[in-house]
C-alpha cells in the first residue's frame, strides 16, 4: 500500500503511468470476498456455460472455412495463378467481449474481422461475399451497412449474431499464424481497413498488458454488470462502451497486479472516483511509428484538447475511445464511481454484501424534471432505421442542453422504451428515451425564463437533415420532445417501471438475463452497450395519457401568474405538434419547468414523400396549471398499423 493518500488516490507519472501501487499478496479474506462476489454475479447470467461456448466456437470455425472458400473462389475468378490460388488463405479474428473472454450467458453476438489478401477488394466483400452469405441456409437477417464509420455486414449464422468487418492486407496470402499486433500489417492500407483492424489489435494488446488474465476477466465481468445496472454502459449515448471499461479495468490490474477481483473492484472505484479528468488513462506510453498515422495527442491536435474523459487505446494508431463523453455524462459516471466506492468499502468491512453494488439505478426517481424524446414511424422497417439514427444523435441533444447556462446536468437513460397504446394508434411504431434535467439555483429573487428552444431545434434539424442525406427519411417519421415533471411520468411508463425498488428479486433477474447485453444496429451504429429492460414493454395507462395537456400542477412551489395570448382548441400530448419556442419560468429557489415541449417536423430542405403536415402550437401558463393549445392540420396518407412493436424485443 502507498504511504500517502495522494499516491493511493491518484496515480502519478507521465499521463498517469506509474509503477504498481501494491504488490501485496491476497489474504484469506480477499479470497472469501472474491468468492462472495462470484456468487452475487451468478444470478445475472454473466458466466457463459460450456454448451454455449462450444456452439460459438463451432460457428466461428464454419465461418472461417466459409471465408477461405470465398477468397479462393475469388482468386480463381480473377485468373490468379493456381499456385497462388491454393495458398491465398484468409482468416477470421474475433474482438470485443468474446475475444476478451467475458461473454455473458444468453448473449449470442460476436464481433469479428475478416482479413483478406491483396487481391480482394472491399467491393468484393459487400457484393460477392454478401451474395454467398445470402445463399446459405444457416444465415438469417442479413444486412450490409457500407456507409458506416466502420463498414460492416450483420447477420445470424446458425443462431449466432455476427458483426463482420473487413480489412485487406498488402500481402498476397494470409497465413494461419498471422499476428495483427505487428504494426507493419497497417502499411499501405486505407483508413477503413485500419479502423477495421483496430478492434482486434486493441483487444489483443489489452490482453497482453494485463498481469493476470483470470483476475482481469472476473473484475471486468463485475464492472460491466455494475455499469449496465447503473445505466452508464453505452458508448452511443455518451457513456462508456465495452472497450473503454476493459481499459479502465486493465489499468487497475496494472496498478494492483497481485490483487484478486474483490480488491480490484474496490480499487477501481477508488482510483476513478478521484481521477483528475481530463488527464488521460493509458495502458502504455504513446509509441512512435514509421507509418505516421494520426494518433491522439493534445499537444499536436487542438481537437484532442476538448476531450473530457480520454481513455486511450494501446494499439497504434492510438485513439481516444471516449470522444462521445460529455460534461454531463462524465459527471453522472463520476457520481456512480463515488457511490461504488462507498458501497464496496462497506462490503469489504462486512457491513453489506455484493448484491448492493448491483442494485439498479432508479432513474425515474432521481430527478424532478425530464424530457421525453419520442421517435415514431408508420412501418416497422422505417422505425428500425429511424430509431437507429435518432439514438446515434441523442448525445448531440445532451450536449446542446448542457451548454445552456441554466442547466447543470442533462442525464439520458440509455435504455429506450416502447410507446403506449395511444402513441401506437396515432404514430405507428414508437420508441421513447428519457432525459433527466438538473437546473441551477437562481441567484436572484427574480423569476427567470429558461429557453431550450434552440438546443432542441438544433438537434431535430441535425437528425432530419442526416436522414434526408442518407435517403431514409420517409413519411410518418417524427421526433417529438415533451417536458414533464417526475409525477407526470406515469402517463408515459407503466407503474412497475416507476416503482422505487431497492433490490430486484432473483426471479426478476433471471427473466431479464437476456436484456443485460443486447445489440440493436442501424445505419452502422452499434448499440451493444445499451441494455433493455424486458419488463418495460407493458403499456402504461394510455387512457389517461391525453390528460397530460391539462395536468394539475398547482402546488405551492409552481404556483405563479403568467400571461399568455388567447388560445383555442386543445392538443393531446400524443398529437404531432410544433412548438414555436420553449421558455421555462424559474422560481427564485429552483428552476421549475411547467411547460410541455413539442419539437417541429423536418426543417426546410428535407423532403418526405407524401408528408403534408402543418402544425401550430402555443403554450399557455395559467395560475397553477399549464395547457397546450393550438391547431393541427395533417394529411398523412398511411394509416397507423394496429400491431404493437417494441424495439426491446429485437
Amino acid at each position: 500500500s502507498p504511504s500517502t493518500s495522494r499516491q493511493q488516490n491518484q496515480p502519478q507519472g507521465h499521463y498517469g503511468l506509474t509503477s504498481p501501487i501494491s504488490l501485496a499478496p491476497p489474504s484469506d479474506k480477499d479470497h472469501i470476498h472474491t468468492q462472495k462476489l462470484i456468487e452475487a454475479m451468478k444470478p445475472f447470467g454473466v458466466f457463459e456455460d460450456q454448451e454455449e461456448l462450444y456452439h460459438r466456437t463451432t460457428v466461428l470455425g464454419k465461418l472461417n472455412n466459409f471465408v477461405r472458400e470465398w477468397i479462393s473462389e475469388l482468386a480463381e475468378s480473377k485468373n490468379l495463378p493456381p499456385s497462388i490460388t491454393e495458398q491465398v488463405g484468409g482468416k477470421i479474428f474475433t474482438f470485443g467481449s468474446y475475444r476478451l473472454g467475458v461473454h455473458t450467458k444468453g448473449s449470442s453476438d460476436i464481433d469479428a474481422l475478416c482479413v483478406a489478401p491483396s487481391h480482394v477488394e472491399r467491393s468484393d466483400f459487400f457484393q460477392s461475399f454478401f451474395e454467398k452469405l445470402r445463399n446459405q441456409e444457416e444465415v438469417k437477417n442479413l444486412r450490409a451497412i457500407e456507409d458506416a464509420y466502420v463498414p460492416v455486414i450483420k447477420f445470424e449464422f446458425d443462431g449466432i449474431e455476427i458483426d463482420l468487418v473487413f480489412a485487406k492486407l498488402s500481402l498476397p496470402t494470409v497465413s494461419d499464424d498471422l499476428d495483427l499486433r505487428d504494426d507493419s500489417c497497417l502499411k499501405s492500407l486505407d483508413i477503413r481497413c485500419i479502423r477495421s483492424l483496430n478492434g482486434s489489435r486493441v483487444t489483443d494488446e489489452i490482453l497482453r498488458l494485463v498481469p493476470n488474465l483470470e483476475n482481469f476477466r472476473l473484475t471486468l465481468r463485475a464492472v460491466k454488470l455494475w455499469a449496465k445496472r447503473r445505466g452508464v454502459y453505452s458508448n452511443i449515448m455518451g457513456f462508456l462502451g465495452g472497450v473503454s471499461w476493459a481499459m479502465l479495468v486493465a489499468r487497475i490490474c496494472q496498478l494492483y497486479p497481485n490483487a484478486l477481483a474483490s480488491t480490484l473492484v474496490n480499487k477501481f472505484f477508488l482510483i476513478f472516483s478521484k481521477w483528475d479528468w481530463p488527464k488521460p488513462v493509458l495502458l502504455k506510453r504513446l509509441d512512435e511509428s514509421f507509418l505516421n498515422l494520426p494518433v491522439w495527442d493534445p499537444r499536436v491536435n487542438p481537437s484532442d484538447r476538448y476531450h473530457v474523459m480520454p481513455i486511450i487505446t494501446p494499439a497504434y494508431p492510438q485513439q481516444n475511445s471516449t470522444y462521445n463523453v460529455s460534461v454531463s455524462t462524465r459527471a453522472v459516471m463520476v457520481e456512480e464511481f463515488q457511490r461504488g466506492l462507498e458501497v464496496t468499502d462497506e462490503i469489504l468491512k462486512g457491513k453489506s454484501d455484493w448484491s448492493k453494488l448491483f442494485e439498479p439505478l432508479n432513474f425515474f426517481q432521481k430527478y424532478k424534471h425530464y424530457i421525453v424524446l419520442t421517435a415514431s414511424a408508420f412501418t416497422e422497417e422505417h422505425h428500425l432505421n429511424w430509431i437507429g439514427l435518432v439514438e446515434s444523435k441523442i448525445r448531440v441533444l445532451v450536449g446542446n442542453l448542457e451548454r445552456n447556462e441554466f442547466i447543470t446536468i442533462a442525464h439520458v437513460q440509455p435504455q429506450s422504451f416502447p410507446g403506449n397504446e395511444v402513441l401506437y394508434k396515432q404514430s405507428g411504431y414508437v420508441s421513447m428515451w428519457f432525459l433527466g434535467l438538473v437546473f441551477k439555483k437562481a441567484e436572484s429573487a427574480v423569476k427567470t425564463n429558461v429557453d431550450l428552444t434552440h438546443g432542441i431545434q438544433s438537434f431535430t434539424d441535425t437528425v432530419y437533415r442526416q436522414a434526408s442525406a442518407l435517403n431514409i427519411l420517409k413519411e410518418g417519421m417524427k421526433i417529438e420532445a415533451t417536458y414533464v415533471k417526475r409525477k407526470q411520468l406515469h402517463y408515459f411508463l407503466p407503474a412497475g417501471t416507476l416503482q422505487k425498488r431497492k433490490k430486484q428479486r432473483v426471479s426478476d433477474i433471471s427473466q431479464n438475463n437476456s436484456g443485460l447485453q443486447c445489440k440493436r444496429s442501424s445505419l452502422g451504429e452499434s448499440c451493444s452497450d445499451g441494455c433493455k429492460d424486458r419488463d418495460s414493454r407493458t403499456p402504461s395507462n394510455s387512457s389517461s395519457l391525453n390528460k397530460i395537456s391539462k395536468l394539475d400542477i398547482s402546488t405551492a412551489e409552481t404556483e405563479r401568474h403568467v400571461e399568455c395570448q388567447s388560445c383555442s382548441g386543445a392538443n393531446s400530448v400524443a398529437e404531432p405538434s410544433t412548438s414555436k419556442g420553449l421558455c421555462i419560468p424559474v422560481s427564485p429557489t429552483e428552476m421549475e419547468a411547467t411547460v410541455a415541449l413539442r419539437t417541429p417536423g423536418p426543417p426546410t430542405g428535407c423532403t418526405i414523400p407524401g408528408y403534408n403536415t402543418v402544425c401550430q402550437l402555443r403554450t399557455c401558463f395559467v395560475q397553477g396549471q399549464h395547457k397546450l393549445s393550438g391547431t393541427l392540420i395533417t394529411d398523412a396518407k398511411n394509416a397507423s398499423p394496429k400491431q404493437h412493436y417494441s424495439p426491446a424485443s429485437k
